[in-house]
């Protein structure tokens, strides 16, 4: 396993090493010990998600906050997505500032996303399956969001405005200056 950083303290991209012959590949995609030792973050996932989603689909910024706040390691099992990652840690010196980063099934990347970033992805193949581990049980209380095309943040998705899909969830999401941080 290999760490490259992503100059957002924590939030570290994780390459494995991947044995490939005449067969297939294989490839270590979680070892909890490998893990905290190359990363110094807990390795404590307590929950599996997967989604499923078309061309042009746009997962907003989403986070839970206090005591519900989650740390994610994310990856693509089908498919390309662009991810991004929020630093929405205040007082950071990175506050506000995005890392992103296309993970696919085909580079195996994935990406470490500490507790209090905002994380969201877009779909840039023509269906994804995304996987991610969290480290703390969803609490619908807890949400918060921003929206993805958030003025401030200015991300560049890498999908033309026309195709966007959104939630209606995430077309009412609040702006990065009205984030709280509890």
């Amino acid at each position: 396993m290999e760490i490259q950083e992503t100059g957002l303290e924590g939030c570290v991209v994780i390459k494995p090493r991947i044995f490939e012959d005449s067969r297939g590949y294989f490839f270590e995609s979680f070892n909890q010990r490998t893990f905290e030792e190359k990363t110094g973050a807990s390795g404590n996932f307590i929950q599996d998600n997967q989604s499923f989603s078309s061309y042009g689909v746009i997962r907003a910024l989403h986070a839970q906050k206090g005591e519900f706040a989650q740390a994610k390691l994310v990856r693509v099992l089908s498919g390309e997505v662009l991810d991004v990652a929020v630093d929405a840690r205040k007082g950071s010196p990175t506050y506000g500032k995005y890392f992103s980063i296309r993970l696919s099934a085909e580079n195996k990347l994935q990406l470490y996303i500490p507790r209090g970033f905002l994380h969201g992805f877009a779909v840039l193949s023509e269906t994804a399956t995304f996987s991610y581990k969290v480290d703390n049980y969803y609490n619908k209380d807890s949400e918060q969001g921003v929206m993805y095309n958030d003025a401030t943040l200015n991300i560049d998705w890498m999908i033309p405005e026309t195709h966007h899909l959104i939630s209606d969830k995430d077309q009412v999401l609040d702006s990065f200056s009205s984030l709280s941080n509890e």
